[in-house]
């Protein structure tokens, strides 16, 4: 699913218009960003949680030169599923896939 299929699906179910809707997902993606951005946690009890990870700087290489490259300390978003979403996923596996291992 991508953001204006969710945007679609919100407006059939709300009954509310496509403009509503999209408005609707922003302000929410928004607020999240926001309380990541500011070193906040975003929890959705039974979907997931949302931190923010902060990675030491360390010296690396340039794949195309092998120069030595300082990369600086970096703070990145992560995500960790819920144990009601995994149970979810898990339970809609019909058995029939054979990617599944």
């Amino acid at each position: 699913m991508v953001k204006s299929e969710l945007i679609e699906n919100l407006a059939q179910r709300a009954d509310i218009t496509l403009a509503k809707a999209e408005e609707i997902v922003d302000l929410f993606f928004d607020a999240m960003s926001d309380a990541l951005c500011k070193g906040g946690r975003v929890e959705i009890r039974g979907f997931g949680a949302f931190t923010v990870r902060e990675y030491k700087s360390y010296t690396g290489r340039n794949p195309k030169t092998g120069e030595k490259i300082e990369v600086p300390i970096k703070r990145l978003p992560f995500w960790k599923t819920g144990q009601e979403l995994k149970q979810r996923v898990d339970s809609a596996f019909d058995g029939k896939d054979a990617k599944r291992t």
